[in-house]
């Protein structure tokens, strides 16, 4: 069945693109008849254009010359390695002279945020077997599930229904919570097909509404089951409820779709990098991180009602040390992602949004990705002067404490390359995505 959903899977992604190829021919038609008529076509549909009134001609000369203005008018940002090494150097000595007259004032207590110096918009992915865009989660979720709604047909409503459920929702649990509650509906139909208690369901049922019916793709897959929507009498009142019919769906199909609900695996997104280079100003600027990369999900939020839930047993007993540190780093406030800066001898930031749960090799990758000279040996150094080396490849980001938003100084290892360190870091590429202030 795995195999099957996955060839389902691939079938739609193919489909898709072919949707988007253009208009075929016949091998055995030639090119010159296949333009010709496209040609007829086109001339037969294009449409007489009128001459515009002296009032229209004036009104478009006026817009015209407002576009030109603006543009004339619009700042330009010269993106020219020299001139982004002179606009860096003055604003470093900017900032030299910034921090020299903060030190003569006095200090005055202020809240600090946890990362106020660093800021990005959101938390990006890609889905390239959906298409090239780059969108945040939600809306991928939207595009994914629209996608595979497309593509419901009679017989293969339920294998999309399936793939909806295990890709667009969040939380594992969540899912597999899910997924166990559906299996179970139709588990009690195949084994007892007769007992007609097991061929309802009431929608206003805690466990439905809470963990089946807010999932996105749960009503499709019910649907596909055999299950409609009707109105029946439950305690003296007029309730919803599901109800299965063997007329729309056979044991077999029962069978078949728990075993294909069971395999499904979910559509893949990928985290952007979400890349951009900053200016010394720019990256001094002192912004909150945006909630993606700290807002709880409900797992974090169900262990931590179970913590809550033993703290008074905590209380009853005498900790240790130890136990009072272990408390106290479990207390520690938990990321999801974080926001790699990479400050270049140049001045030039470069910055990339990570998992928690990356290697510190995904890192090295990305900064040799956007290298003007890739083969020249590089080293990180962190704030506290900490040199990152190949030991610290596999370890994690929140291991190696580079969470939730850390600058990282780029050196050239000029001694083991015995040569020259180049002269520019970054690729004209990379270097293009210089922000405007």
């Amino acid at each position: 069945m795995a195999e099957k959903i996955k060839s389902f899977f691939q079938k739609k992604i193919k489909d898709e693109k072919f949707k988007h190829a253009g208009k075929g021919y016949r091998l055995n038609e030639s090119a010159a008849t296949t333009t010709g008529a496209t040609t007829s076509k086109n001339v037969s549909t294009t449409t007489k254009r009128h001459e515009p009134t002296n009032e229209a001609k004036i009104a478009g000369q006026a817009a015209l010359a407002r576009l030109e203005g603006m543009k004339s008018s619009a700042p330009k940002l010269n993106t020219s390695y020299a001139a982004i090494q002179a606009r860096v150097k003055k604003e470093l000595e900017q900032e030299k002279l910034a921090v020299a007259q903060e030190n003569v004032k006095s200090t005055s207590s202020a809240a600090i945020s946890q990362a106020p110096i660093l800021a990005v918009s959101g938390v990006y992915y890609r889905c390239p077997l959906v298409s090239e865009e780059v969108l945040d989660k939600e809306t991928w979720y939207d595009r994914i599930q629209e996608f595979f709604s497309s593509q419901l047909s009679d017989d293969e409503a339920g294998l999309s229904a399936c793939l909806i459920i295990h890709s667009c929702n969040d939380g594992a649990d969540e899912i597999r919570s899910c997924v166990d509650i559906l299996c179970k509906y139709l588990d009690n139909i195949r084994n007892d097909p007769v007992e007609r208690k097991y061929w309802k369901i009431r929608m206003s049922n805690r466990i439905f509404k809470e963990n089946v019916k807010k999932l996105r793709g749960t009503m499709e897959f019910l649907k596909a089951a055999g299950f409609a929507e009707e109105k029946l009498m439950h305690q003296e009142r007029e309730e919803d409820f599901l109800v299965w019919s063997p007329e729309r769906c056979s044991i077999d199909n029962l069978t078949t779709l728990v075993d294909a609900l069971q395999s499904a695996e979910s559509v893949q997104l990928l985290l952007d990098r979400n890349v951009q280079v900053l200016l010394p100003s720019q990256a001094a600027e002192r912004s909150e991180l945006p909630a993606e990369f700290y807002s709880l999900s409900a797992e974090d939020i169900k262990r931590e009602q179970t913590e809550r839930a033993k703290a008074v047993e905590r209380n009853q007993m005498l900790m240790t040390q130890a136990m009072r540190e272990k408390l106290m780093k479990d207390k520690e406030r938990k990321y999801r992602f974080t926001l790699i800066r990479i400050r270049f001898p140049d001045g030039i930031i470069l910055q990339g949004t990570f998992a928690v749960d990356e290697k510190f090799e995904q890192v090295v990758e990305f900064v040799k990705e956007n290298l003007l000279n890739e083969q020249f040996p590089f080293y990180l150094i962190t704030a506290t002067r900490e040199k990152l080396t190949e030991v610290d490849f596999e370890k994690s980001l929140e291991s190696l404490n580079l969470v939730p938003a850390v600058v990282l100084t780029f050196f050239w290892d000029s001694a083991a390359a015995n040569a020259q360190v180049p002269s520019q870091c970054l690729k004209e590429e990379t270097l293009s995505l210089l922000q405007s202030m």
